[in-house]
């Protein structure tokens, strides 16, 4: 069993990293974005190198995130786990925090040393105004290496979320190849819409 929950995700895109394996779309504007899971993967390690590179951060250390079924969530949780952090959930001090722009106000129930706001673009294009007190995401996110190394030990509450997961994929039938097609406002947890169908080895449609 993965002692990283961030490996499922290495071992979902492992049989072939090209094939679509998050299709986004925004209802509102009809805009679609599908990544496949190189791409994917490209962002995650970009998200755990800023984490572990800039911030010094990794096993045992906290994360909140703030956000909203998305396929630039999906690599920000992603990129926490995969260097080794735990996401909270109940406000409290962590240490980095993930928000979306229109969210950041419910970031003040939080106490975090660094705070990174997203725009959550289709596209992953920048903030135009970054909040006070933040900084943009895609703008740092970028910078930082497209591999990233050996996953830390993920302990007890990786160990945890893994059983959740694989318990969650076997509630709602998913199955492994299967394209997953997410209902975001009956599970907007991540562990319905991203690591269920993952661990499951399935694609996903948000």
């Amino acid at each position: 069993m993965a002692d990283n929950i961030a490996r499922v995700f290495a071992d979902a895109i492992a049989p072939d990293p090209n094939r679509p394996l998050l299709t986004w779309y925004d209802d509102a504007t009809g805009e679609r974005t599908e990544l496949s899971g190189a791409t994917l993967a490209n962002w995650v390690a970009k998200t755990a190198n800023l984490l572990v590179d800039e911030l010094a951060l990794g096993a045992g250390d906290t994360a909140a995130v703030l956000l909203p079924p998305h396929w630039q969530t999906a690599a920000v949780l992603l990129g926490c786990w995969s260097a080794g952090l735990t996401v909270r959930d109940e406000p409290g001090e962590v240490d980095v925090l993930f928000a979306a722009a229109d969210r950041v106000a419910e970031a003040d129930a939080w106490s975090a040393g660094d705070r990174y706001a997203l725009a959550l673009h289709p596209f992953a294009l920048p903030l135009r105004e970054v909040p006070a007190g933040f900084v943009d995401y895609v703008t740092e996110v970028r910078a930082h290496g497209d591999h990233f190394g050996a996953y830390p030990p993920g302990g007890p509450a990786h160990a945890a979320l893994r059983a959740r997961a694989t318990a969650r994929a076997a509630e709602l039938g998913i199955k492994p190849g299967d394209r997953v097609l997410i209902d975001v406002d009956r599970h907007p947890d991540p562990l319905d819409w991203l690591l269920a169908p993952l661990t499951a080895q399935a694609t996903l449609v948000l």
